[in-house]
């Protein structure tokens, strides 16, 4: 069935996922019209006239959102506290008190101007889940932690905490506040100091499971309910320079120049065929470019420029810059001039998420009649922090167009209530299935 008219009556659809003796009753969807108007009300901070938000971590809407956050999570039933990483935990107790909980949750902070979907979807409908099953009185056999992880947009910080990955480098870093990232944590009643006491370590978590909207269009362009995540890519960035020769453009002949912009714009072109050449799904692509002097009569000396190659797979990435570093040479003697590639401080290692995960949100997803595909996230996430901790999942919901990171970016409501109903049932399943 399309998702554009699967009709709401799947708030209804039972899940039935938990042994019997957990549960008083068998548990149901989600209250999508609550869901909506969290979804809506947590919205209202930082809005912008575009209808996006501007609430970047450590400002004073970030700190009012995160502040009504947390009573909301209060008002689900949760046990609340701000750990040293100044990550907002909401608990709900187990039946089995000793196993490691379930955690689930994303982020509320936004990039600057951008849009209400990004962390909010995984955010709020974390909250409702755990309403949902306040609601019905269902019993888990773990711990739920349902988590709002601070300055996600600004480097994964709240969760890389978390994982005990965050350096004193990092804290040094000044964030798109103002504020360094260590300020930024006290300023949320975190404690730089003490970074250790929020970290956890492998089997400190039975599982960790993020909904989140796709931020790409290929859930939204074929008409699929629910993304399962197959892994979240690897990044690495080099800073890239083309040395020729400055001369000027009027007296220099075309076949006597040693021009980096020419040098640069075939390269560019090679990032391009090179990418679209080889079979997967890799990613690459030449984002900043500033030729030097930058004249219109001097035939440009430099060219600085970045490159980024992203894919789940860390070899794959490896092999494709190797093959442009050879482009590169070719080049540099065709046209006289010389590549160097530095690389850059970004460098994320794929995380790919755990098949038995991915599974039970296909599981749940057929349950609930919704349509569902296998797909990497191009973009980052706070999950990918956890890939040595913890086993991961992430569900997606479409992304209208496929916009992010801008007012313009939108999920269907109905979308928002699916993604939700697939999270409580997926966190059921794993409750029930997972061993010690």
């Amino acid at each position: 069935m399309h998702r554009r008219t699967f009709h709401q009556t799947m708030l209804a659809a039972s899940l039935a996922v938990v042994a019997p003796q957990l549960v008083r009753r068998p548990p149901s969807g989600v209250d999508g019209a609550r869901l909506i108007r969290l979804f809506d009300a947590l919205a209202r901070f930082g809005a912008t006239p575009a209808g996006g938000v501007h609430r970047v971590a450590y400002s004073d809407a970030d700190r009012a959102a995160r502040a009504w956050f947390a009573e909301r999570m209060r008002e689900a039933g949760l046990v609340v506290r701000v750990d040293t990483a100044a990550n907002i935990i909401g608990r709900r107790g187990g039946t089995e008190p000793s196993l490691p909980p379930l955690v689930t949750g994303s982020h509320i902070d936004s990039v600057p101007d951008g849009g209400k979907f990004d962390g909010n979807v995984g955010s709020v409908g974390a909250l409702e889940v755990a309403w949902s099953l306040r609601d019905r009185d269902v019993a888990t056999r773990h711990p739920i932690d349902f988590v709002v992880f601070q300055n996600e947009e600004g480097g994964l910080v709240g969760s890389e905490a978390m994982a005990g990955a965050l350096t004193e480098t990092d804290l040094a870093h000044v964030s798109t506040s103002g504020l360094t990232i260590a300020d930024g944590i006290r300023s949320l009643g975190g404690d730089p100091a003490r970074l250790h006491e929020a970290r956890r370590g492998s089997g400190d978590m039975a599982a960790y499971v993020e909904l989140h909207i796709e931020q790409g269009g290929t859930l939204d362009a074929a008409g699929i309910d629910i993304g399962v995540v197959e892994g979240i890519v690897g990044i690495r960035w080099w800073d890239v320079t083309v040395d020729g020769f400055a001369n000027h453009a009027g007296t220099t002949p075309m076949d006597r120049r040693q021009d980096a912009l020419l040098a640069a714009a075939r390269f560019v072109d090679a990032v391009h065929r090179a990418a679209r050449a080889r079979p997967g799904r890799q990613v690459a692509t030449v984002g900043r470019i500033r030729a030097l002097p930058g004249a219109p009569n001097v035939v440009p000396g430099r060219v600085e420029m970045s490159l980024e190659i992203r894919d789940l797979d860390a070899d794959v990435i490896a092999a494709l810059f190797a093959q442009l570093e050879t482009e590169a040479a070719a080049i540099g003697e065709a046209t006289g001039t010389r590549f160097t590639f530095a690389n850059m401080e970004l460098d994320a290692i794929p995380a790919l998420t755990d098949d038995g995960i991915r599974r039970a949100i296909e599981a749940s997803a057929d349950a609930l009649g919704l349509t569902h595909r296998r797909l990497p996230s191009g973009a980052g996430h706070d999950a990918q922090s956890f890939r040595t901790v913890a086993p991961l999942g992430m569900i997606f919901v479409p992304s209208v167009r496929g916009i992010s990171h801008s007012p313009r970016e939108y999920t269907e409501p109905a979308d928002l209530v699916r993604g939700a109903d697939v999270l409580l049932s997926t966190l059921l399943r794993l409750d029930a299935d997972l061993q010690p």
